[in-house]
């Protein structure tokens, strides 16, 4: 299957540049330093619909496709990769499960205000014992007098404890069915619950101003009524919920090697060593080729597993297609950040340059939404092997 993008998204992606390049790129190293979540940032990219890229109208959206979403996600992550996995988190963990399995009801009362970026949801999955094998949640949750009363901890959660987070939905453990396996529910529970912890937030590598924090539940009561989904089905709903997510995150790192190559371009003409510019030194214009190499695969790769989804492909074929993406991208990006840092030397390691911070930033990449190792799993099991 061949995509191309269209006009109208080489046109949005220009509104979406000029925000970013205005809006975000002359604070975020401040912002960065000091470890601030900037909500209103946040809010003006509500105002720009980018929360709603693929809800409907009738809630607020613009009923746009996935792929513009990616594109939403590279440009702005093109310039601060904090504020990119804040709108993919926001839109592909907090509003597109409600979307998803949310009863119209819980559509109507929830969806509004997060699709205008007047509030946020998290997801809560991994667990201090349960990150790639979500299997092992131990959160627990049952029903009494009408209530689920949720039991547990999560980690690594993110847009879960800003000062316009609303609900968190989390994965907790509702039952055991016949073969013994654990029946594994989704349930939202709102900010402000009595019993329910938001942690400090994490002192982090990299993404320093988007807003992460572990969750615990203690006795928790929220009414029956919160169930997202079917019962049981939550481990199932889960998995779904990251296949679009691993195509986001792939976005999400071809703006950073878009980033990496542009910055490189840019440097390698300015800088000089030996009367000339660097950039006429094949040891560096040759690592400077390869990332234009990388983000040209990077961005095919994302760009034709979003168009999937919209396609409504086989299921089988669009998982394999979003692991492929996400590996591929996730690694280059982190490539590419070494690439760049060494391109700029000395300056590459000062936190005054774009760079430096796109090194810190990279690394998770290839572990949130799914480990590189995990998909290399999935894309081995797709191909038929039977690896455990």
């Amino acid at each position: 299957m061949s995509f191309s993008l269209s006009p109208e998204h080489e046109s949005f992606r220009l509104v979406v540049r000029d925000f970013a390049a205005n809006r975000i790129a002359p604070h975020i190293a401040e912002w960065d330093a000091a470890h601030h979540f900037p909500i209103d940032v946040v809010q003006d990219m509500g105002e720009l619909g980018l929360f709603g890229l693929t809800a409907p109208e009738e809630f607020g959206g613009s009923g746009g496709d996935f792929p513009s979403l990616c594109v939403a996600i590279e440009e702005i992550g093109r310039v601060a990769q904090a504020i990119g996995i804040t709108l993919e988190a926001a839109v592909g963990l907090g509003i597109n499960p409600i979307l998803t399995y949310g009863t119209q009801e819980q559509k109507e009362q929830r969806l509004p205000e997060l699709v205008a970026g007047k509030a946020l949801a998290g997801f809560g999955l991994t667990e201090p014992g349960a990150g790639s094998d979500a299997g092992a949640t131990a959160t627990k949750a049952h029903i009494d007098g009408g209530e689920w009363v949720v039991n547990g901890a999560k980690q690594f959660i993110t847009n879960s404890g800003s000062d316009i987070t609303s609900l968190v939905t989390v994965t907790a453990r509702t039952g055991t069915r016949e073969n013994g396996s654990p029946e594994i529910s989704t349930i939202m529970i709102p900010s402000g619950t009595e019993g329910f912890t938001v942690e400090p937030g994490y002192n982090k590598l990299g993404w320093n101003c988007s807003d992460t924090h572990g969750l615990t539940f203690d006795n928790v009561r929220v009414p029956e009524a919160n169930l997202l989904g079917e019962r049981g089905r939550g481990y199932a709903q889960f998995l779904a919920t990251l296949d679009d997510g691993r195509v986001a995150i792939a976005a999400l790192a071809v703006g950073l090697i878009q980033a990496c190559l542009d910055l490189s371009v840019e440097y390698a003409l300015e800088r000089t060593s030996f009367g000339k510019p660097i950039g006429a030194k094949q040891g560096v214009a040759f690592q400077i080729a390869d990332l234009e190499v990388k983000a040209k695969a990077a961005r095919a790769l994302t760009y034709q597993a979003a168009a999937m989804k919209d396609a409504g492909a086989p299921m089988k074929e669009f998982k394999q297609a979003a692991s492929v993406a996400k590996l591929y991208s996730s690694e280059a990006a982190v490539d590419a950040t070494r690439i760049a840092t060494q391109v700029f030397g000395g300056n590459g390691f000062m936190e005054e340059f774009p760079v430096a911070r796109f090194y810190r930033d990279a690394k998770i990449l290839e572990i949130g939404e799914g480990t590189s190792e995990i998909q290399r799993m999935l894309i081995a099991r797709g191909l038929g092997l039977p690896v455990e």
